[in-house]
């Protein structure tokens, strides 16, 4: 049986060249980096990767590059969102060649449909992929999947996983209590690393987090504290990537301000596939300084000349283990440690 997903996975961001096309070299150059600074996996045409704006060919060369460059080194969950169930099916065939560990389907978008709707569009692909399904449940985006469809689609073999990107503590908790005792090899992603150490404490696997593709080294830093049961220090970082997390999206249109980080990291990413308005071509110097004290603080470059200024990252003692306490008692009381 294939390990369980778990750990963090890198929605990978797209470089494209001068003429707007995928940047090839530098693509392949960016997977080899992720993977040796530590990420446990890769997620290519996931939202970060701007899916959406990309052709059919275009997804497909994407995850086939990222399957090639990873040579097995980390597993890779290939997202297959596409617009009915035809094409997802057409789309987990050829990842299932390409060598990907499992497929991440988004329910059903731009159509509102209701609960009923959500579970026979996911059973239909679960009963024909040759490949594990990732559920990706992104609620402001997406057909919302709610716990009782969740708990009817883990019973089917394939489906071994849901990523979840509503940030909602409690939603993922009664996720897993739901969940897990029938199906203990299940997984439980979420993709909002705002609060990436509060969910590992309660329970999930890992994360599909976007701000690993700027500091790969600082998210997996978090899963493995918080594996370990250190959670005071864990959350320590959880406030430096909350404090990264929003200089990156709250200025900029998403992912520009991810690519933008990811750009300070040494690489080159060209334009996004959306055109940029003057008013949105954002003045980086505030993301930089932040970026380059929280890897000043991670020892992996020099402090800036000027210092850094005080940062929401330091939080108070008592704050911190006031957080820590209030999970670990909301955990307690429904049975779960």
């Amino acid at each position: 049986m294939p390990a369980r997903l778990e750990g963090i996975f890198t929605p990978t961001l797209v470089p494209f060249d001068a003429q707007g096309e995928i940047n090839e070299p530098e693509l392949r150059r960016f997977v080899s980096w992720l993977i040796e600074r530590g990420v446990h996996g890769l997620y290519p045409n996931g939202s970060t990767g701007e899916f959406p704006r990309l052709s059919l060919e275009e997804r497909r060369r994407i995850v086939r590059i990222t399957c090639e460059e990873a040579r097995g080194r980390v597993p890779v969950l290939a997202g297959a969102a596409e617009a009915n169930v035809k094409e997802t099916l057409a789309a987990c065939e050829a990842y299932a060649g390409m060598g990907a560990r499992a497929v991440a389907i988004v329910s059903p978008f731009y159509y509102r449909l209701a609960a009923d709707s959500v579970y026979a569009y996911f059973a239909e692909i679960a009963r024909h992929s040759p490949i594990d399904i990732t559920l990706y449940n992104i609620p402001m985006f997406a057909s919302p999947i709610d716990v009782p469809t969740i708990r009817r689609l883990a019973e089917f073999p394939r489906i071994v996983a849901i990523k979840d990107s509503s940030g909602d503590l409690a939603f993922m908790m009664r996720m897993i209590a739901a969940v897990r005792p029938a199906r203990p090899d299940f997984a439980f992603l979420t993709g909002w690393e705002a609060v990436l150490a509060p969910m590992l404490m309660i329970g999930c696997d890992g994360g599909t987090n976007a701000s690993s593709n700027a500091v790969p080294e600082v998210t997996r830093t978090i899963y493995e504290l918080s594996r370990a049961g250190k959670y005071e220090e864990a959350m320590r970082w959880q406030y430096r990537i909350l404090e990264l997390f929003d200089a990156m999206l709250y200025p900029f249109e998403f992912p520009d301000g991810f690519r933008a980080a990811a750009e300070m990291r040494g690489f080159r990413f060209g334009h996004g596939r959306q055109p940029m308005s003057s008013q949105r071509q954002q003045d980086r110097a505030p993301l930089e300084s932040v970026l380059r004290c929280i890897l000043a603080d991670f020892g992996l470059v020099d402090r800036p000349a000027g210092g850094c200024a005080p940062r929401t990252g330091d939080a108070p003692r008592d704050g911190v283990e006031q957080v820590v306490h209030e999970v670990m008692r909301a955990l307690e009381e429904r049975g779960l440690i």
